[in-house]
């Protein structure tokens, strides 16, 4: 699927990830973190397909679930005991809800910046942040983008160690040892080659320097500033419902959430907020395939 979402101004992207971002790690409402994580996981198949789904299923449901039986295994507190542990210490109802709010949570936070990491590119981030903070922002767009590489340098090289084994004929322990420590050597010496050679390019291009220009493809069209003003207005009116109460839960020594008139409506702004880039990527694809189907 093409994520029209991505297309807007990066001003537009970043104030969206910065938002839910923040709101996903401080939120522990219930119908707050379902309605994250909900959407997280829906924008990330979008974009993902198949694969994002994999790693949700295979990397975050086990982290989720992990971090939620650790919190029930040593979290004893509350004051609702279901049963008991052989050891003698109490499984409380607080305690389980607690658990798997901070799993979703935690899940919540990896998704969001699973969907950073795909929207907020290399130059975008530069673009952002390149005359305000220049050396940090070449700092973390060099580590954005290193991820992907390295994993691509390291398959080929991995590859290229195996062929050579093979050639040789030699699988033994002390073969496997000597091939692991030769891929170690080579990704580690194409790291600090890789680092140097950037750092030499960007600073003979002057990157920093006073008054320095530099080209951008990004343009700032009304659409964008619709969106803009429309976030602005979503992320106000949730801080306002937020300190009004909307997110308010007790989970010690009793579990206590009270739906509201105000949490209601802080579930729908918020929901609102969530599913943003979503609404707008299936508006552009129900235009597409609209136009699509009169040629």
């Amino acid at each position: 699927m093409r994520d029209e979402f991505s297309r807007f101004h990066p001003t537009v992207n970043f104030l969206y990830f910065a938002a839910v971002i923040v709101f996903a790690a401080i939120y522990m409402s219930p119908p707050l973190v379902a309605i994250s994580l909900a959407a997280a996981l829906i924008y990330s198949i979008y974009m993902g397909g198949a694969r994002s789904l994999k790693f949700s299923m295979l990397i975050i449901l086990p982290i989720g679930l992990f971090a939620a039986f650790i919190n029930i295994a040593f979290n004893h507190n509350g004051m609702t005991v279901l049963t008991y542990l052989p050891t003698g210490n109490p499984i409380t109802l607080e305690s389980i809800v607690y658990g798997l709010c901070a799993a979703a949570l935690l899940a919540d936070v990896i998704l969001w910046f699973f969907c950073f990491n795909k929207v907020i590119t290399s130059d975008k981030f530069i673009y952002l942040f390149g005359r305000i903070i220049p050396s940090l922002s070449l700092v973390l767009s060099m580590v954005l983008r290193f991820i992907p590489r390295f994993r691509q340098q390291h398959h080929s090289v991995v590859t290229a160690q195996k062929s050579l084994v093979k050639a040789g004929g030699k699988n033994g322990v002390i073969s496997k040892i000597k091939h692991g420590a030769n891929v170690f050597s080579i990704m580690l010496t194409w790291s600090l080659e890789n680092s140097i050679i950037t750092a030499d390019s960007m600073n003979s291009r002057g990157y920093g320097l006073k008054g320095r220009t530099a080209f951008s493809r990004y343009r700032f069209y009304s659409r964008d500033g619709a969106v803009l003003v429309i976030l602005a207005l979503l992320i106000a009116a949730q801080i306002f419902l937020t300190v009004l109460g909307c997110a308010r839960v007790e989970f010690y020594p009793y579990y206590s959430m009270s739906v509201t008139p105000i949490s209601i409506a802080g579930y729908i702004c918020y929901a609102l907020l969530c599913v943003t880039p979503m609404i707008i990527n299936l508006t552009e694809d129900i235009k597409w395939n609209y136009f699509q189907s009169r040629i």
